[in-house]
């Protein structure tokens, strides 16, 4: 499966290239957005190495991989589905983790909600998968909220492996989920209104 472009409302979806470094840059140099990630802006080294990392996820798992997010041509974030990974996940090609990251100025506009509903939407119905997880540290209420938001449901609380001095690492991460089944069953009760 080739990667694809694609599209909701208002966010046009485009598989990440090596031209849009300057973005994740502006990005990930914000120390507010890294704040639950890293606990400061990442340097300039760091997101061109995170950079390299992101373009070799979509040679992990045909059609899993980043997209960047524009809205009327301007960047406004990422959005992620990659293989689950973690200390604990299973190595299960039918699983995959979705991850955001916006610009603050386009935070509290619906964008990471927005995107994130349209990569469930192409995990279960273009790739197949069985089941979407998202995680986030326990005290990242905002991310916990558009988890909630595009239909995931809480799973468990585990220990977090980042050090500080990211924020609320001692509370641990949460995880929320979505089954194929659950995305078939949400989808048919939209439809029916």
């Amino acid at each position: 499966m080739s990667q694809q472009t694609l599209h909701t409302e208002r966010i046009t979806l485009v598989p990440l290239a090596d031209g849009h470094l300057e973005w994740e840059v502006e990005l990930d140099s914000d120390a507010d957005v890294m704040r639950y990630l890293s606990g400061r802006a990442s340097t300039r080294e760091e997101v061109e190495s995170a950079h390299a990392a992101r373009m070799a996820t979509a040679q992990n798992v045909d059609g899993l991989e980043f997209w960047i997010g524009l809205v009327d041509d301007e960047f406004v974030g990422w959005w992620i589905l990659q293989p689950a990974h973690g200390p604990d996940q299973p190595d299960d090609r039918d699983v995959a983790d979705l991850g955001y990251r916006v610009l603050r100025r386009h935070w509290r506009k619906g964008l990471a909600s927005e995107g994130s509903r349209e990569l469930i939407r192409y995990g279960f119905a273009d790739i197949g998968l069985d089941r979407i997880i998202a995680q986030t540290l326990t005290v990242n209420a905002a991310s916990r909220a558009v988890m909630q938001r595009v239909g995931l449901t809480f799973v468990r609380t585990f220990p977090s492996s980042m050090a500080p001095p990211v924020e609320g690492v001692e509370q641990g991460e949460v995880e929320y989920e979505m089954t194929r089944k659950q995305w078939e069953r949400r989808s048919v009760e939209l439809i029916r209104g």
